[in-house]
This record gives structure tokens, sequence and C-alpha cells, in this order.
């Protein structure tokens, strides 16, 4: 009797520690997305009820208003963008996906690793390589202008058309990657079994194929729209009288109305968190699964002369265009700065930009306020997304569902929204601020990234922790091992690939983050972006913005080929 009550009170007292730890744990997750993501969304929706210190509706009756349609045009003209751009993303990126996982040809292999470029293309430094390529004074339409000797040129990329090309090609890299990731795990014998009793290739794409790709689609078409929402750095240079929410909220912001600020955040937030929510129940209601034989997914190898030649020259067109922007950004980084005017192409060329970067006092600074934000704010997610993620994979409690849905919200804020709350949430001292005033200061721009990129280090650490099997912490813990001991030495190192996905991705994220940084930065913490958009702005600075661009470019590549190579981390895994 008395072994059996040891054993019954010794069971007691390790559920009673287990259950106090998963207390401790979820204390502070749920401490950093109450003061951080909630009580400043709280706070914003109070403020979008508030005109003059008064409780009224007054803020939504003019957004709504028939008076003044600007609101209502850049609510109409986000959620157009938002769905144009990832049809476009999926036509560009779907199609190049089949082609480089199903077929075979020469060259393949290299196409396939280019076709990933736009990853390491911040979406400022994009938005700017396209105006110098294809802008009215850009070097092509210049260049063919000359050429045949025409009047004006042929072309010039401005406005929504210009919008929706910076978003295709920076965005169609979603559907890319997460359909590849998808065909490459696909069991070919299921669709050679269909093949053999009969089935056509339509009906084989249409019931087999389709189906088993839809979470990959749901996936990409969830971040590409919630990306294009987001958008600010296409809109605000090539279509500035464009209405957007993201540019109405900063154009609200310069005017002091911080009222309407509050009202448009709140509206772009149920946009974007709406459809976060209507993908998920989607995915969630078509749940299409196969059992595998272990066969892996072969390839068509091209035989034929004109097969292999086309195939060829459609990689070498592709290799081209995705080239081109950061070959032109390349190029402009050796501009002299007030030297490029009415030219087809800079006439004069210096080394002197990039010498100034690390040689002048004061213009390495924003690289380095970047590297510093960037990096205290990643410390904050890796840490944030460990311990939730371990939670929601490993512990049994009551809410594990719900918790789950709020961690991903930062995700569905775009960063004008995150920007704002932040504004209007820490311009007084309280609890979530030791008692300081945080707008206008340093600490207020690695905070936005750190709640902006919270669903990253999340996602991919949360999968590993899925994969990982249960009776690994069991058996460390029934040899004697304590549980941050079996945790630091068993758990930690064989979920490190997914918690490296993350934590690389937010960082590369932040390092180019623009549109949270234009609208919370201060003179003393300007990041490279709001550096770079400085110098095309105000200075015309060409060669100096270019190299910075450059330098950003570099920085960006770097962190996803030490990821890639050396740690072996796929940034798809991520959702």
């Amino acid at each position: 009797m008395r072994k059996s009550e040891n054993v019954s009170i010794s069971r007691i007292y390790d559920n009673l520690r287990r259950n106090l730890a998963t207390i401790l744990l979820i204390l502070p997750v749920i401490y950093i997305l109450f003061g951080y993501v909630f009580y400043p969304s709280f706070r914003v929706l109070m403020q979008s009820f508030t005109r003059s210190g008064a409780i009224t509706l007054d803020n939504y009756k003019e957004f709504f208003s028939l008076e003044n349609k600007a609101n209502i045009s850049a609510l109409i003209n986000s959620i157009t963008i938002s769905i144009g751009s990832v049809i476009l993303s999926a036509i560009v990126g779907v199609p190049l996906a089949f082609i480089f996982t199903k077929y075979r040809f020469p060259g393949r292999d290299l196409f396939s690793s280019l076709a990933v470029l736009p990853y390491a293309l911040p979406p400022l430094v994009g938005v700017i390589s396209f105006m110098f390529l294809y802008g009215e004074t850009g070097i092509l339409p210049r260049s063919i202008q000359a050429l045949f000797n025409l009047e004006k040129p042929p072309f010039a990329i401005d406005g929504v058309p210009a919008i929706y090309l910076v978003h295709t090609y920076t965005m169609y890299v979603y559907f890319y990657t997460f359909v590849s990731s998808a065909l490459g795990s696909m069991d070919t014998s299921v669709i050679e079994s269909a093949y053999n009793l009969g089935a056509s290739r339509l009906m084989v794409f249409r019931r087999i194929t389709l189906p088993l790709l839809t979470p990959a689609l749901v996936g990409a078409s969830l971040l590409v729209f919630m990306i294009s929402m987001a958008s600010f750095s296409a809109p605000f240079l090539f279509a500035p009288d464009y209405r957007v929410l993201s540019l109405q909220i900063y154009f609200s912001k310069v005017n002091n109305d911080m009222d309407m600020v509050g009202t448009q955040t709140v509206i772009l937030s149920v946009i974007s968190i709406g459809f976060l929510l209507l993908m998920q129940w989607y995915s969630g209601r078509h749940q299409y699964a196969m059992i595998s034989k272990g066969i892996a997914p072969y390839q068509t190898e091209l035989k034929g002369r004109f097969g292999r030649y086309f195939m060829g020259f459609l990689g070498c067109l592709i290799v081209i265009i995705l080239l081109l922007p950061h070959l032109t950004i390349f190029l402009m980084s050796f501009v002299k700065d007030g030297s490029w005017t009415w030219q087809i192409l800079p006439s004069e060329y210096t080394t002197e930009n990039y010498k100034n970067l690390f040689t002048k006092p004061g213009v390495l600074e924003p690289i380095v306020n970047s590297l510093k934000m960037a990096s205290l704010a990643t410390t904050g997610n890796l840490i944030f997304g460990v311990i939730s993620a371990y939670l929601l994979a490993k512990r049994q409690f009551i809410g594990r569902r719900l918790l789950d849905i709020l961690i991903m919200v930062p995700w569905a804020l775009p960063g004008t929204v995150v920007a704002m709350n932040l504004i209007i949430a820490f311009n007084k001292p309280g609890i979530f601020t030791a008692g300081q005033i945080l707008t206008g200061t340093f600490w207020i721009l690695p905070i936005a990234y750190f709640v902006r990129h919270i669903p990253l280090v999340f996602r991919s650490t949360y999968a590993s922790f899925q994969q990982l099997d249960n009776s690994l912490e069991e058996s460390a813990r029934n040899l004697g091992a304590s549980w941050f001991y079996a945790f630091r030495r068993v758990v930690i190192p064989m979920v490190m690939p997914g918690i490296f996905a993350g934590t690389l991705l937010a960082f590369v994220t932040a390092i180019g983050e623009f549109v949270s940084s234009i609208l919370l930065y201060i003179p003393t913490n300007k990041p490279i972006s709001v550096e770079i958009y400085s110098q095309l702005d105000r200075l015309s600075n060409f060669g100096t913005a270019s190299a910075y661009s450059v330098l950003l470019i570099v920085l960006v590549s770097a962190v996803l080929i030490f990821s890639g190579k050396i740690l072996k981390v796929r940034t798809t895994r991520i959702f």
C-alpha cells in the first residue's frame, strides 16, 4: 500500500509541477500579447470612437460619407489591388513551379535557384530599381526611344500598373516556393494510378493535383493578400494620388488627424484579419491527404530538340528579367550624385559612394541602426516564439486554439497599423512602458519590428515541435534530467532548424522594414530604408541611395545564403 501511495503521490506531484510550469510559461506569453498587440489595438479602437474628447460615431460617418469619397475609394482600391496582386502572382508563380519541378532541361537547376531572387530584394529597393529601369525616365523606355528614333518613350510604368508590376515581381515567389514544395512532396503513384484507370489529364489535375495543392495555394494567397493590403512603398512612390488605406493613414497622421487615423487603422485591420480568418476557414473545410508508398516524385526529361531549346530560351528570359532590377541598382550605385538627368545612361561614374559609406562620418550610422534594432527585435521574437510554440505544441491547457489564432494576428496587421497602434498606445506612461513615454524614442521601432514579426519564429518553431516525438523528452526526464535540462539539451537541438528558419527570416525582414519605420523613426535611430528614401526624395542622390540599397541587398542575401547553405534552412517551412 505504501508503495502504491508513494507512486500516486509522485504522479500528483509531477502533474502539479507540470501544471505550474505551464502556467509560468503562459503568463509571459499573455503579457506580451496583451501589452504590445491587443492593448495598442484596443487604444486605437477607442480612439476611432472619439472626437474632441467625446465618444461618437462621427469618425465612421465621415469615413463612409458619400460627400467625401476619398476613404471609401481607398478601401475599395486597397481590396482591388490586393485581389489583383494575388491573381497576377499566382499566374506567374504557379506555372514556374510546375516548369521547374516537373521537367528536366539544361540549366534547370540554375533557373530554379534564381527564381527566388526577389526574396533578396527589400520592398523599397525593389520599387526604386523599377523606377530606374522602367519609369518615365527609366533606362529601358529611353533606350527603346533612342533605338527606334521615337518622339517619346513607348511605355513607362506609373500609377496602378506600376503597383501591380512591382507586387507581381516581389510576391510571385510565395506561390512559386509553396507550390514547388507541395509538388515535390506529392506521391506520383497516385497520379499514375488515375491515368491507368482512364482519367484524362484535365480530370487528374482537377480531381487530384489541384486538391492536393489547396493548402499551398491558400497559404500563398493569404500572404500575398495581406502583404498587398499593407503595401506602402509602391503606392507611395508610383501613385501617391491613388487612394489606398495605407497611404490614407500616413496622410492623416501628417495632417495630425489622429481620430481619423484610428478609424482608418481599425478598418484596415478588420479587412486583413477578416481575410486571415476566411482563408483559415476555407482551408479547414478542404483537408486533403494521400497515403504515400514512398515513391519519390520524378521529373519528365524534355528530349525533343524544340522543347529543350524552347525551355532553355524561356529560362534565360526569366533569368534576365529577374536579374535586371538587381543589376540596375548595382550600376546606379556607381553613379556620381547629381550627374544623371536627361541621359539614357548615367555619364559619370565613381567609387566615392562606397568609399563614403565606410569612411565618411555618420554615413554608416543608418546601417548600424538597422542592424541594432533588427537584432533587438529578433532576439525578442526568438524568445517569445520558442516559448509560445512549445506551449501550443507540447502542453495541454484551456484556450490553446484561441491562443494559436491570437499569436498569428500580428501577421495580419499591416505595418502601418502596427505603427499607429504603438503611437497612440504608448504616447503616455503605462505599465507596459515601465512608466515611460515610448512614442518618439529609440525603443518604439524595435518594438514595432518585434510585434510585426511575432508569427514568423512562432510558426516555424511550432512546426518543428509538432514533428518531435514526445517520448524523447519523457525519456530524458525518466533518466533523471530536470525539465529545463531536457528542454535545453534534448528538445532545443532537435527543433533548431525550425527556430533558425523563423529567426533568420524575421531578421531579414526587419532590416529592410520601411512602412513602420517611416512613421516611427526619429533622427537618432533612422534606419537604412528611411535613409535610402531620404537620399532620393530630398537630394536626388541616386548614387548614394543605390549604394545603400546594394549594401542592404548584400546583407539580406548573406543571411539567406547562410541559412540555406550552411544551416540547411528552408524558409518555406514557416507557413
